[in-house]
């Protein structure tokens, strides 16, 4: 039963169980208080997402700074992203691409159970990739990192926007057990993503922001109209997709 969180508060914890949730890191976390709040704690994803992405491009920044080339560098911030989250975002992206080979919701619902990855999944991973490792390396310095961490945390902010709009596709999973947060979560969340935004890269950040939503528009309908609802690889699949707009708007917007 999806549980509806009605009166959202924010409380110092719930970064530590979004960090848990979205990342491997070891982090402080009470997993019993971390699950009795469900949703309302949805609030710290685009946190995590600032912290993170903000790393991915010190580590980018870093590999330019001892005069490694931009790929090298670019894949550096892949590499990082990939083992603080566990590559998490990345097989929701594939498992969500594999399931539109399937004929029925409760096959496609199947496939993006199943541990194994298709052709479809192969592809939208490889694309995915190709296209973050071009946007990254194309930025240097502190705009590879104020980008990234803006873009981390307003493509976070996307899934929790997503978790409200849309119901889950199936009655038990990651994304059914957490819950729907209400409006106030999904509006502290989308507000501290919009100030990323625009605090780290100016006023350029507001446009840049109305694109990384509208990014999650796709996924929304693509989604709806194949399985009913959102699931965990669906927030993920969306999270990629919105990085990339994000990436490509940002070079942009900033060039």
């Amino acid at each position: 039963m999806t549980k509806t969180i009605h009166k959202p508060d924010l409380q110092a914890h719930d970064i530590w169980a979004a960090f848990s949730l979205l990342t491997r890191l070891p982090v402080p976390v009470d997993h019993a208080r971390a699950g009795a709040r469900g949703a309302a704690a949805a609030w710290a994803f685009p946190v995590v997402g600032l912290i993170v992405g903000g790393a991915a491009g010190a580590m980018a920044a870093f590999a330019e700074w001892l005069g490694l080339p931009a790929g090298m560098a670019a894949a550096s911030a892949l590499a990082f992203l990939a083992v603080v989250t566990g590559g998490m975002h990345e097989d929701g992206l594939a498992d969500f691409a594999d399931a539109m080979g399937g004929m029925t919701v409760e096959r496609r619902l199947e496939i993006m159970k199943d541990s194994r990855i298709g052709a479809y999944g192969v592809i939208a991973l490889s694309i995915a990739l190709l296209a973050r490792w071009s946007g990254i390396g194309e930025m240097s310095g502190l705009t590879v990192v104020f980008t990234l961490a803006a873009v981390g945390a307003a493509s976070r902010a996307v899934m929790v926007w997503l978790m409200f709009a849309m119901p889950p596709a199936r009655k038990t999973g990651l994304s059914a057990g957490i819950g729907k947060p209400n409006v106030t979560t999904v509006l502290v969340a989308s507000g501290i993503a919009f100030l990323a935004c625009v605090i780290l890269t100016g006023l350029s950040g507001v446009v840049l922001f109305v694109l990384i939503f509208a990014g999650a528009l796709p996924v929304y309908w693509l989604a709806n109209r194949t399985l009913g609802g959102q699931t965990g690889d669906v927030l993920g699949a969306a999270q990629q997709v919105t990085e990339i707009v994000g990436l490509a708007a940002a070079i942009a917007l900033l060039a």
